[in-house]
């Protein structure tokens, strides 16, 4: 951690919200007039699109199983040198990973691939990382002890295989069978890399749906923000304003002493309620 450079992180598996949590903070950064310092944490991966194909199979056939959620497909030591590194002095190397022809076009380059390592840009206020594993610990990594805010984004496990499995037919032209058989191997990785973060955050957002997620594997739409409610863990955090959120925020309530309950809908107004005070925090510090 730095008071002269510091960090926050995002962390939560893809469909989490961890966009919707960008957005917001960016809109945060604009509002303070804050220079920040942007990190995708697919960068981080390993292998492009077509090593990660050969990596699984190989897995396979040696009866393993590999998934972007663990540390075989991930170079966390990198990802902790960097947030080192940016602690320290404010500056750091980083990439992207192409997702799609959009991004990758102006690179010349096909999706599934990396940009080339480059300088981070010069005299930010604050690095901001988005991706899966902003917290993570493990043997020869601790990304989390460089993190000044860590918020977690973790929908309950049901309602995130929904959205992996509608996101990944609809959009990417996977069958069903392979959501699935992708989802049960990457179950290891997720217990043991994923979930204990959560448990290191500062802030957790976690989205429950209000409808019947029992069988999440027969849904066929993902339930909307007003049929959910967000819960709002606080963890080590001072000076937490209950009494104001609940006055601003129609219809929450709490549910335990470090607990805000809020409607889905109301997310993005209860992200920039309790973040805009604590990144002001940070940037006062410097």
């Amino acid at each position: 951690m730095s008071e002269k450079h510091p960090i926050i992180a995002v962390t939560g598996s893809s469909g989490s919200g961890t966009t919707t949590t960008g957005q917001a903070v960016r809109h945060i950064f604009r509002y303070l007039k804050a220079e920040a310092a942007f990190i995708e944490g697919d960068s981080f991966h390993r292998y492009s699109r077509p090593e990660m194909d050969v990596a699984i199979r190989k897995a396979q056939e040696q009866g393993r199983h590999i998934s972007y959620f663990g540390p075989e497909a991930n170079n966390f030591e990198a990802l902790e040198q960097l947030f080192q590194d940016y602690s320290e002095t404010g500056q750091g190397k980083h990439r992207r990973y192409l997702h799609n022809f959009d991004e990758a076009v102006p690179y010349n380059q096909m999706p599934g691939t990396f940009t080339p390592w480059e300088a981070l840009p010069e005299n930010t206020d604050i690095l901001f990382y988005e991706g899966l594993h902003g917290g993570v610990e493990g043997e020869g990594y601790d990304v989390g002890k460089h993190v000044d805010l860590l918020i977690g984004m973790v929908p309950i496990v049901n309602l995130e295989w929904i959205q992996k499995l509608i996101r990944d037919t609809s959009e990417r032209g996977h069958s069903r069978e392979a959501v699935t058989q992708s989802i049960v191997r990457s179950m290891e990785d997720y217990i043991h890399h994923i979930v204990p973060q959560f448990s290191r955050t500062h802030i957790n957002f976690q989205r429950v749906p209000t409808v019947d997620t029992s069988n999440p594997f027969s849904a066929k739409e993902i339930p909307s923000m007003d049929e959910s409610f967000v819960v709002i863990r606080f963890r080590g955090v001072k000076g937490v304003d209950f009494p104001y959120y609940l006055q601003m925020i129609d219809g929450s309530f709490m549910s335990r002493i470090n607990t805000l309950v809020v409607p889905g809908g109301k997310m993005g107004l209860a992200m920039e309620l309790i973040l805009t005070p604590l990144i002001e925090q940070l940037l006062a510090r410097k």
